[in-house]
């Protein structure tokens, strides 16, 4: 393989304007530093397999001085992540290779992100139809994308909470996206018990809870969160905890700024609290 050149010439041209489109390693480090001398060839050699998710830059600190202490390099070698133009992750020291890739794996960013940012303010603008196309196209490159997966299921939880449930298949409790996921099986969870209203438990608080489901059904989210949580203040752990389970998983999947999730929130929590 043909040896690549790594160290910059313009830091605002090579990292920072860079950055923007593609996540920058800066690998700040010093002729006279061993530890560097280690780590240069290991970072080379990730850079080679990324794939161009990332670009590697070499800064020597002694012919950047004004860098490093515009950039607080106080031990070398010292590893910084930009993205968009600033530090979003970064470590001192000669790793190893393999903690090296693990750390990558955390800490860069979704490459799919502003397109993903572009499918949230779709939705939040209410075009469905065109933030699923979105999402589709990225699940399309890359299937592992738990970000893509979670924002098309919460899309698809009234209109085939099926699809949704599958989507979010083998999303386990580790991933940051998991309430979400959580919310969407709830969801779907309570469809199959509109369906098998017998198997509820007997209690003076069922015909409530019925109700409530009856209005999540019919899409009627406020009546829902209404009746669910006369059922919390009755009998608060009447099927499971439903009722509780219930009301998260509509505030969760309407999302903090809706109308229901503010005008029933301040309730929910005094119903828990009684």
């Amino acid at each position: 393989m043909e040896h690549m050149t790594y160290e910059i010439s313009d830091f605002q041209i090579d990292v920072i304007n860079r950055s923007h489109t593609i996540p920058v390693l800066v690998d700040f480090w010093a002729e006279w530093c061993g530890p560097c001398k280690m780590l240069g060839p290991v970072l080379e050699r990730l850079a080679e397999k990324s794939n161009s998710q990332w670009a590697l830059a070499k800064v020597d600190t002694d012919k950047n001085q004004s860098l490093a202490r515009q950039y607080g390099i106080k031990g070398i070698p010292n590893v910084k992540l930009f993205v968009d133009g600033k530090v979003a992750n970064e470590f001192t020291g000669a790793l190893p290779e393999t903690a090296i890739a693990q750390w990558l794996k955390k800490a860069l960013p979704d490459r799919f992100r502003k397109e993903i940012e572009r499918a949230q303010q779709m939705l939040k603008e209410k075009n469905t139809s065109e933030a699923q196309s979105v999402l589709e196209e990225i699940i399309k490159q890359e299937p592992g994308n738990q970000h893509a997966r979670v924002l098309l299921a919460q899309s698809l939880i009234f209109s085939d909470p099926d699809e949704a449930v599958e989507l979010v298949d083998g999303i386990e409790e580790h991933s940051e996206h998991f309430p979400m996921v959580e919310a969407i099986r709830t969801f779907n969870s309570f469809t199959m018990k509109l369906l098998h209203l017998d198997s509820l438990p007997d209690d003076p608080v069922k015909p409530t809870y019925v109700a409530a489901l009856t209005e999540l059904g019919a899409f009627n989210y406020d009546g829902a969160i209404e009746r669910f949580i006369e059922v919390i203040r009755n009998n608060r752990y009447y099927d499971d905890d439903g009722a509780r389970k219930g009301c998260i998983a509509i505030f969760r999947i309407l999302g903090e700024e809706h109308d229901v999730t503010q005008k029933r929130r301040r309730d929910f929590s005094s119903a828990l609290h009684l």
